[in-house]
Order: structure tokens, then C-alpha cells, then sequence
């Protein structure tokens, strides 16, 4: 089984929307995983049906039992997060504030304060139009534990592949270089890196390509929006030549990108001409890969 990971190393440079395109253009010989749990919008383009769905756990949050409670102060005092204010004369935890060390817990005389596991979010089990199956999530507002999302959407992703024969699983990864891109390149076969020409853009490339060495997988780049800065995009080629990344393709400016979106459907359903070509070459260039 090989693992497609497409991240960039910021927003907006059209990765979801490329990553779901190649999801179409595999149809129902992949299986699809959005790993951007933090602001996943995949199933806008996908349309997924949810067969399931199921609570996610992480974390841990203290609480502390108002009856049991002599208002001490001790928690308070040693709680470097300040997480722990007094309420109408009640020591409270702030969730949002509290990092589940548990020390609150620990100096309590009177045992007044668990820690508990905290609900992060859901993951979901859907059917999505291509005739194939999704592995997506949402992160709660303000949750922590994104990296371990991620982690139990590979995981099931993986456990399905395997259960219906499929040889391989489209990943899209989040934005940037912290902890769900991390866990999005773990296990990974190859990663499609998706740029753009802008200062911002090539920064990121570089940045996130660091942590891709690290993790020793091979790479190929799509350039995306390539003709918005020709001195910008010769400076990306120069990048990937020094680097050894294969360029897999260059994809020009195009609203009908914006317009396919609204319509909820991937740029290969709405055009057919240029830049429908351009994404199945990219797709074979891939899989041959």
C-alpha cells in the first residue's frame, strides 16, 4: 500500500483543491484522507455521505468537585498556566487555559480535582462521489491534540484500504510545518509539495521541504497559479533542481478554480480543457512514482 501525502507549507496555495482533483482522477481506486483536521474543507469538493461517525478523545482537563472543595488556593498557586481563577468565590478551571498537566491535582488536600479526558473532536467514515471512501474529521474549537486526529484518520484510512484491497491512500495534509503536518508524513511513500510564486510561498516550500528530509521521502512540487510571477517561479525551479525534487507539473492561474469551488465540485469536473490535462498528467506522473 503507498501513502500520497500533498501538504505546502502555507494556506491558499490551492492544495485542497488539487488534492481533490487527483482524488477524482483516481476514482474509486484510492482511498481518501483529509488530514487538515484543523480546518478540513475536502468534503466540500467530495460530497461525502457519512456512513459513521465516532467521538474523538485526547487529552486530559482537570475539574475540580465544588462539594469536595476547601478553597485552599493551592491549585491556583501552582498552576503556571493561570488556568485556575476564582468565580463567585469558586475556584474554576478555564479549559481553554488549562494544559492537563495534572500538578493541580497532585497538591490538592482534600482530592478535589480529576483529570478527565477531554472530547477534541469527531472523526468520520463517508462515501464520497467518486465511488470510493473518505476518512475525515473535525477538530473542536480551540482543541488541542490536532497531531493525534490525524493520526487515528491515517490509521483508519490505512485499516480500510487494507479491508477493500485498495493499493493506494490520497492524503490531504495541513498547511504549515507543525504538529498534524508531522504526523501527516509519517509512514508516507511520497509527498507532492504544492507552491506558489510569491515570497511567502517559496519561504514555505523551503520550510516544510526541511522537515520532508528529515523524514527521508521522496518529493515532487506542483506549481500552482505558475504564471503570477515568471522571476518567482524560475526561483522555485532553481530550488527544485538544487534539492533534487521533481517538478511534476506547472499549473497557470485560473478562475475557473474559484468558480468550480462554489459549485462544490474539483476543477477536472468543471474544465476539461488545459488544466483538467495538466492535473491528469500530474496524476500519472504520480503514480508511476
Amino acid at each position: 500500500m503507498k501513502e500520497i501525502v500533498i501538504i505546502s507549507g502555507k494556506g491558499g496555495t490551492g492544495k485542497t483543491s488539487i488534492t481533490a482533483s487527483l482524488a477524482y482522477l483516481a476514482n474509486k481506486n484510492v482511498v481518501v484522507a483529509d488530514c487538515d483536521v484543523d480546518a478540513a474543507d475536502m468534503h466540500l469538493l467530495m460530497q461525502p455521505d457519512r456512513e459513521g461517525s465516532e467521538d474523538f478523545y485526547s487529552g486530559l482537563l482537570a475539574e475540580i468537585d465544588q462539594e469536595k472543595c476547601i478553597k485552599c488556593g493551592k491549585c491556583a498557586e501552582v498552576c503556571r498556566w493561570n488556568a485556575i481563577p476564582v468565580i463567585d468565590n469558586k475556584y474554576v478551571v478555564q479549559p481553554l487555559d488549562c494544559e492537563g498537566c495534572g500538578y493541580c491535582a497532585l497538591v490538592c488536600p482534600t482530592d478535589a480535582i480529576s483529570m478527565n479526558e477531554q472530547n477534541v473532536g469527531k472523526w468520520f467514515l463517508s462515501n464520497v462521489k467518486t465511488g470510493t471512501k473518505m476518512v475525515h474529521a473535525k477538530l473542536g474549537v480551540g482543541a488541542d491534540n490536532s497531531g493525534k486526529l490525524v493520526a487515528k484518520v491515517k490509521n483508519e484510512a490505512k485499516a480500510l484500504a487494507e479491508k477493500e484491497g485498495k493499493e493506494i491512500i490520497i492524503v490531504d495534509g495541513s498547511p504549515g510545518i507543525g504538529c498534524p503536518v508531522v504526523s501527516s508524513l509519517s509512514g508516507a511513500s511520497y509527498v507532492v509539495l504544492v507552491t506558489e510564486p510569491s515570497v511567502s510561498g517559496i519561504h514555505d516550500l523551503k520550510r516544510v521541504y526541511e522537515l520532508v528530509k528529515k523524514f527521508g521521502i521522496k518529493a515532487g512540487c506542483i506549481i500552482n497559479k505558475a504564471d503570477i510571477n515568471s522571476n518567482k517561479t524560475k526561483e522555485i525551479h532553481t530550488f527544485l533542481k538544487d534539492e533534487n525534487i521533481e517538478l511534476i507539473s506547472e499549473i497557470p492561474y485560473d478562475e475557473n478554480f474559484t468558480k468550480a469551488m462554489t459549485m462544490g465540485k474539483t476543477i477536472v469536473e468543471f474544465d476539461d480543457g488545459k488544466i483538467n490535462q495538466i492535473l491528469e498528467n500530474s496524476w500519472k506522473k504520480i503514480k508511476k512514482k
